[in-house]
């Protein structure tokens, strides 16, 4: 019997150790892509309880858990104290056997905090105080600083002023670049509420007067020209499901841009023509800046009114939904490089079913028109293991199916997708099962035992291609 989280853990062959040890586990980070707040990093925010930091910061993963396990709301989202929350925390923790959430967090305590125990309900008193301590000489930028994080790429809307960003790049004394990613999302779904507010708010953030398709572009443009100044270097856009309806021109587009601007209501197929075509342009827009596209979807978003009437979005009460996109994504892709237009471009679904059509699509657009290293990373990438994916076996199967049917060794590796500042964690978390995968190819005789080759495949995995890939040039 193993003991929990030793320095192994999760590398079950010496190939696997050699690899983690000596070339994976300190290499620095770039998080290309999360939900922090720049404002926190901004305002070096300190957090006065592990609470704080760990539960009320947003993480929907940790809300799901607690109300599993039967806790009301009021100890989740709602009025209870810190304490109260952690405390249900403490106590759903023990109960995650087999969900990544008990690794995560443990890694984080061990890591930051230098428990090396168990959370439950025993220690939950030890741990609060411990931590609460321990935070008074932790802060935002420490925490990056000493994750060896050199890059973190935030989420920010066009209508977003970046002053946050225009600070921390200020600072002299902080290393870490903190560069914007744009996210157009409250644009492109013209059928959810508040989008007629939205395109004020667009207007106003652009200086240009919202009122069809050809100004709603102008906007977008000059807001993408903003982000670029600021070292913008990719955009993501998350859709439920992928839109693709083609019209020749944009009569029906700004039709029901027009009616939506005018609280009318719109059909199903003027949705899907909308979204298609504000995405083609956006696309087009990317390449042009050569920004990085990244595409999320699959997911069943706010499937709980009671939830989302009480706290929003991101409450945990999204979900892997019944979509089928493949196709469509695949026509959207085809427009794109038919005009030699296509961006670098990666692609991510909620749905674990999707890995093996994913990995198969992004290998009919492979070229190396947008100029990227030789020898370095495919113009398209299957994205790492997302939300519902990103625990053992989702990770593991992803990086499997990019092996059995593209190139891994091109991979651009791990995000957090976080919104807290322990979650570096989860890159060490990613690099373990990297190396455990690459080691079982090394020891059934799949791979030849080259050590210096191999150290080079995960070398880049974890850092260099990423670096490459989205050219931060750090």
């Amino acid at each position: 019997m193993k003991n929990f989280l030793h320095e192994d853990f999760m590398l079950k062959s010496e190939t696997a150790k050699i690899l983690y040890h000596n070339y994976a586990e300190n290499m620095p980070i770039i998080d290309y892509h999360c939900h922090i707040n720049p404002k926190d990093i901004a305002e070096d925010k300190k957090y006065s309880n592990i609470a704080e930091i760990w539960l009320t910061c947003g993480d929907h993963y940790k809300w799901r858990a607690v109300r599993s396990n039967g806790y009301s709301e009021e100890y989740v989202t709602g009025n209870g104290s810190d304490y109260e929350k952690f405390s249900a925390w403490a106590n759903t923790l023990p109960k995650c056997i087999g969900n990544p959430l008990y690794i995560w967090a443990h890694m984080e305590l061990k890591r930051y905090f230098g428990y090396g125990g168990n959370l439950n309900p025993e220690t939950a008193d030890r741990v609060w105080n411990l931590c609460n301590e321990k935070l008074q000489n932790m802060s935002a930028k420490k925490i990056i600083k000493d994750s060896k994080v050199k890059l973190i790429c935030t989420t920010d809307d066009p209508t977003d002023t970046l002053e946050y960003h225009k600070i921390i790049k200020d600072d002299k004394t902080f290393y870490t670049q903190v560069i914007p990613a744009f996210r157009p999302d409250k644009g492109l779904h013209i059928e959810k509420a508040g989008f007629k507010e939205y395109i004020n708010k667009l207007s106003e953030t652009s200086g240009i007067e919202i009122k069809d398709m050809k100004s709603l572009y102008d906007a977008y443009s000059k807001r993408l020209d903003y982000f670029v100044s600021m070292g913008c270097k990719t955009a993501d856009n998350g859709f439920e499901a992928i839109p693709f309806i083609l019209e020749a021109d944009n009569s029906i587009a700004n039709d029901a841009l027009i009616k939506a601007l005018n609280n009318q209501e719109l059909h199903i197929a003027e949705i899907g023509i909308y979204k298609t075509a504000l995405m083609l342009f956006l696309a087009e827009e990317y390449h042009k800046r050569n920004l990085v596209m990244q595409i999320h979807f699959g997911v069943s978003r706010n499937n709980s009114d009671r939830l989302f009437k009480s706290y929003g979005p991101d409450a945990g009460a999204d979900s892997i939904g019944g979509y089928d996109c493949i196709y469509a994504l695949s026509r959207l892709l085809n427009e794109l490089d038919r005009k030699n237009v296509l961006p670098k471009t990666v692609l991510y679904s909620v749905n674990p079913s999707d890995n093996a059509a994913l990995v198969a699509l992004i290998g009919c657009f492979q070229n190396n028109d947008c100029n990227i290293t030789p020898n370095g990373t495919g113009k398209l990438q299957h994205g790492s293991a997302w939300w519902f994916n990103d625990n053992n076996i989702g990770m593991r199967e992803q990086l499997i199916n990019l092996a059995n049917n593209s190139l891994l060794a091109n991979f651009i590796g791990m995000l957090t997708d976080s919104r807290s500042f322990l979650s570096y964690t989860r890159h060490d978390y990613f690099r373990r099962i990297l190396c455990d995968v690459i080691g079982d190819y090394i020891e059934n005789g799949e791979y030849p035992n080259d050590v210096a080759y191999l150290s080079q495949i995960v070398s880049n995995i974890c850092y260099n291609n990423t670096n490459n890939y989205f050219e931060f040039g750090i």
